[in-house]
């Protein structure tokens, strides 16, 4: 998946309808893929779930700058332990 595609995603998950965001989220998506590479996670981004666990991470980096709450989502951390056991096994 392209990173217009991602982006596209990522602002239909956020409801962001205007493009005045598009840098940000374009950092955040990059950021999102670094931080799984640092988890030891290789990302495909011919594979369609790792492309969704880039939005997901990106998505959870946008939201959490707005937020007192730190905290990684349950479910955003279940895809990326699933990920990690998968590719390991």
């Amino acid at each position: 998946m392209d990173i217009k595609t991602m982006l596209q995603i990522l602002k239909s998950s956020l409801q962001l309808l205007t493009d005045d965001f598009n840098q940000m989220l374009l950092f955040y998506l990059k950021q999102a893929e670094e931080n799984i590479a640092i988890e030891g996670i290789k990302i495909d981004k011919n594979d369609t779930n790792d492309c969704m666990l880039i939005i997901n991470y990106a998505d959870f980096l946008y939201r959490k700058r707005a937020s007192d709450d730190f905290r990684m989502p349950r479910h955003l951390r279940w895809m990326l332990n699933n990920r990690l056991f998968s590719q390991n096994m």
